[in-house]
């Protein structure tokens, strides 16, 4: 009832002044109502949210980065800051807030299919970054969303603009409710029934100190710097993995390659396990033989019956 009434308030204001008020009147009330609507969804979830450091300010040169655990850390942090943000393009509901309410916050979207889309997004992106007056832009650059537990490897695109980086680290509370979005398994419409439908929604965001690229650091190198600052600060493992594999089956021969390796790391454990060792009296033993030929037999059965897996 809550987010409805918000959506019924939302729109009764958002429209007239979307296609009536003058441009610099529309720009101004419209950032306020989004950031009304937000709250309404951070409402809908009991929302308990502590924001610590100075809020970001609006100003050219500049883009902010954050760790990725759902859709919902966009309406999270746009409760408190009118972010425009960089996301993938959804359909449904979603899709149409996008297009028609986000699009007056400047955010750019794209479609991870296409191509195509990668240089009219980095060519979007530097013109925004550089236009006064602009909403801050918002990257998650880790491309997708991860579980709150690991932070996986940044996408350089973010950390190549030559403006300084603003990091924004995000940590969920899951004694409450595991805010992740595993897009596999639900929908978004169900991610947020279960939010609202949990005890609440507790988090934490940091708003850091800003980054600089050095003259000698490369993009990876900043990106990675700035990956391990947001990790260290909301508690989570980085990682070397590439996110956006989870959306790719790995082909039968890298599997394969990946099954030998393991085999060849047990065969040489097992090899050392079963070398005699000496004895305080100088006589050889083999103490560990009987464990190490009963894990030899136990391994040589698995593979026979799973056809080397």
């Amino acid at each position: 009832m809550a987010l409805l009434l918000g959506f019924v308030a939302f729109f009764l204001a958002f429209l007239p002044v979307h296609y009536l008020a003058p441009t610099a009147v529309r720009v101004s009330v419209e950032r306020s109502l989004i950031q009304f609507l937000a709250s309404s969804f951070v409402f809908s979830w009991t929302g308990v949210v502590r924001y610590h450091g100075p809020r970001p300010s609006v100003r050219p040169n500049q883009v902010f980065v954050a760790n990725h655990t759902s859709m919902i850390d966009f309406i999270v942090l746009e409760q408190a800051t009118p972010f425009a943000v960089i996301m993938q393009k959804h359909g449904g509901w979603v899709g149409w807030l996008q297009t028609t309410v986000l699009a007056s916050l400047g955010c750019i979207h794209f479609n991870r299919s296409e191509a195509a889309d990668r240089a009219s997004v980095a060519a979007r992106i530097k013109e925004h970054v550089h236009t006064p007056g602009a909403n801050p832009l918002l990257i998650f650059p880790e491309g997708t969303c991860v579980n709150n537990e690991y932070c996986v490897m940044f996408k350089r695109g973010a950390f190549d603009l030559g403006v300084t980086v603003c990091p924004i680290a995000i940590k969920y509370n899951k004694i409450f409710v595991d805010a992740f979005w595993n897009s596999r398994r639900e929908g978004f419409t169900g991610h947020l029934r279960r939010i609202m439908t949990s005890w609440a929604l507790v988090a934490d965001v940091w708003y850091l100190e800003p980054q600089t690229r050095a003259e000698d650091e490369s993009p990876e190198a900043f990106a990675s710097r700035v990956r391990e600052i947001i990790a260290e600060r909301a508690g989570l493992k980085c990682v070397p993995w590439d996110g956006l594999y989870k959306y790719y089956r790995p082909s039968e021969s890298m599997r394969e390659k990946q099954r030998q390796a393991f085999a060849d790391r047990m065969k040489r454990h097992l090899e050392n396990s079963a070398t005699p060792r000496a004895g305080p009296t100088g006589v050889r033993t083999d103490a560990d033989g009987g464990a190490a030929a009963s894990l030899r037999r136990r391994f040589a059965s698995s593979t026979e019956d799973k056809g080397g897996q």
